[in-house]
C-alpha cells in the first residue's frame, strides 16, 4: 500500500497524544457549533461532531471528556462574543446592563437557547450535573462575581455578601430561561435593585 503525503500529514493531525492541533480542534469546534444551530443539545453529540470534524471520537473525548465540557467550550466561545461586561462605577446599572446583555444572548442565539438542554441533563446525569456545577457555573459567574465585588470595593454591599447574591442572580436568570420569560426586561431593574440592597424608591 502506498502512503501519499496527505495521507501521513492527516494521520500526524490525529495522532499528537494530549496536545490539541489547532487546525483539528478548530474543525471539531465549528462542527460543534454548527451541530447546536441545527439540531439544538438535545440533537448534540459527540459521534456527529466527530463525522463533521473528520475528526477521531476518542480525540474529542481527550479533549472533551463529556458532550457537556464541548458544548460548555462552544457556549463560553459564543458568549464572549455577544455579552460585554460593563464598567459605570455604579453597582445597579451593571447588573441591569449584563443581565440585559446576557438574556439577549441567551434568547437570541442557538447556544445560548441550548444552555437549557444542559441544565435538563444535569438533573439526571451525574456528569452533566458536575460539568455544569464544577466546571460551568465558576467560570460562567466569574463575570458577575467581579461585577459584585466591585461594589463591594466600593461600598455599595459588603463583600461576605457575594456569594449569596451570586446566587439570587442564578436562581432568578435561570427561572426565567427555563420558562421563556427572557423578554421580561422590566423585571431586571426591579431585581437588580433587590440583590444590590437598594429601596425601590431610590433610583439608580
Amino acid at each position: 500500500m502506498i502512503t501519499t503525503p496527505n495521507a501521513v500529514s492527516a494521520r500526524k493531525r490525529t495522532s499528537i497524544g494530549s496536545r490539541r492541533n489547532p487546525e483539528a480542534e478548530a474543525a471539531v469546534l465549528a462542527a460543534a457549533r454548527e451541530l447546536i444551530s441545527e439540531k439544538g443539545y438535545a440533537g448534540f453529540s459527540v459521534e456527529e461532531v466527530a463525522r463533521r470534524a473528520g475528526a477521531g471520537k476518542t480525540t474529542i473525548y481527550r479533549w472533551y471528556p463529556t458532550k457537556a465540557d464541548l458544548f460548555i467550550a462552544i457556549y463560553t466561545m459564543e458568549r464572549s462574543t455577544f455579552v460585554t461586561v460593563p464598567d459605570v462605577g455604579n453597582l445597579v446599572e451593571e447588573l441591569v446592563q449584563y443581565t440585559t446583555s446576557l438574556w439577549r444572548f441567551w434568547s437570541s442565539h442557538p447556544a445560548g437557547a441550548a444552555l437549557k438542554g444542559l441544565i435538563a441533563e444535569a438533573q439526571g446525569t451525574e456528569e452533566a450535573l458536575g460539568a455544569l456545577r464544577d466546571k460551568f457555573l465558576p467560570d460562567r459567574t466569574a463575570d458577575l462575581r467581579h461585577i459584585l465585588t466591585s461594589g463591594a470595593a466600593r461600598g455599595e454591599i459588603r463583600l461576605e455578601e457575594v456569594d449569596d447574591k451570586v446566587s439570587l442572580w442564578v436562581g432568578f436568570s435561570w427561572f426565567k430561561l427555563l420558562i421563556g420569560e427572557l423578554h421580561d426586561e422590566d423585571a431586571i431593574a426591579r431585581v437588580m435593585m433587590q440583590i444590590a440592597g437598594v429601596p425601590r424608591h431610590v433610583q439608580s
